[in-house]
């Protein structure tokens, strides 16, 4: 593993105002953890009106309406395929998941979970200091332990986002290659 040693600049004039100014107007860089909610949205989008057309399906097959017990069982089972379809084509995407927030002010990496309330809850807290290393690649970082295990897997969005946090955890965790 080769490791990138980036040191901050040196600021000339008055040594510690200007970066104490910069770390004191950063914004901590929050992460979310995601699933493939997309691909399942999608999926129970398609399931739900397959169900809702085959609740109507049920009514246009021929020669099923002679018998009025098999019409009952019908009207049954449309309303429970429609009722089901329209749930799974309202279904959205669930809020409650973690969020990983890396705080360039206390140097720290913070996981929070939204309790039943909403508010955000810590479930992890880990200082830079502590950590072993980063790895930042085209679609995620991994923090890693002292030992080198892995920690943590976080998904990146975009290159300014992956950006910003090398630039924050450079000179505070070893950056990974």
């Amino acid at each position: 593993m080769a490791v990138t040693d980036q040191t901050p600049p040196q600021i000339t004039g008055v040594p510690g105002a200007r970066a104490l100014g910069a770390i004191a107007g950063a914004a901590p860089l929050s992460l979310r953890f995601e699933a493939n909610w997309k691909l399942r949205l999608v999926l129970l989008r398609v399931l739900g009106a397959a169900m809702i057309l085959s609740s109507t399906g049920l009514w246009l097959v021929p020669g099923a309406g002679a018998d009025p017990e098999m019409n009952l069982i019908r009207i049954g089972v449309s309303v429970a395929f429609l009722l089901v379809g329209l749930i799974l084509m309202t279904a959205h995407e669930p809020g409650s998941q973690p969020e990983a927030c890396f705080d360039p002010v206390r140097r720290e990496l913070r996981v929070l979970q939204r309790d039943s309330r909403g508010r955000p809850r810590t479930v992890l807290r880990r200082g830079y200091e502590t950590l072993g290393g980063a790895r930042l690649t085209a679609s995620s970082v991994q923090m890693y332990e002292s030992d080198g295990s892995l920690l943590i897997e976080l998904p990146v969005s975009s290159a300014g986002m992956r950006s910003h946090l090398r630039d924050q955890l450079s000179g505070a965790v070893r950056i990974l290659t």
